[in-house]
């Protein structure tokens, strides 16, 4: 955990009724000085929409030979990299090769982030989805956002339904490739 860290904790519950998780989660997440709190956000609903046997946060920012959020299987070995953010094509490229999956989530613009990656040397580039959320989501979510955090979140049809300390919002989960 790096020095300065400001330590949330987010008990959720969680139903993804697209991919049939179900799950109560009691998460820590230290946010980085360097890293604001939408960020943060974005790299929890990553985790969740993600969710699956193996599943672990990293250092986040701090981390630099690491996505956010890996999964692995019980040998060790990368199931899923999942990027937060906007990284650089050189990172979505070693991850796709070390991974079977890759997945970028981001709080920005798809128009701004997918010409970052357009023509760049990314192995797999088409079987990488950016997944995004509707304008203000994330920052709606991050005011909401407290040292202790009381957590719903539901998806259905791609569309996810956040109660998050008394707040209810609502966003499409907005999927582009980018290959």
């Amino acid at each position: 955990m790096a020095a300065g860290a400001v330590i949330h904790t987010f008990d959720v519950q969680l139903a993804d009724l697209d991919r049939g998780v179900y799950e109560d989660l009691s998460l820590r997440m230290a946010q980085h000085p360097s890293e604001t709190t939408a960020f943060m956000v974005t790299r929890l609903l990553a985790y969740c929409l993600e969710y699956a046997e193996g599943i672990a946060f990293t250092e986040g920012i701090a981390a630099t030979d690491e996505p956010a959020v890996l999964v692995r299987d019980a040998t060790g070995r990368v199931m899923a990299w999942i990027e937060v953010g906007a990284p650089d094509a050189e990172r979505l490229h070693r991850g796709s090769k070390l991974a079977d999956r890759t997945a970028v989530y981001s709080q920005r613009d798809p128009a701004k982030l997918l010409p970052l990656w357009a023509g760049k040397k990314i192995h797999r580039a088409d079987e990488i989805t950016l997944r995004t959320f509707d304008p203000g989501f994330v920052e709606a979510a991050a005011a909401a956002t407290a040292r202790r955090n009381s957590l719903t979140l539901s998806v259905t049809e791609a569309q996810l339904y956040l109660d998050l300390n008394g707040t209810s919002l609502t966003s499409s989960v907005h999927e582009h490739r980018l290959g």
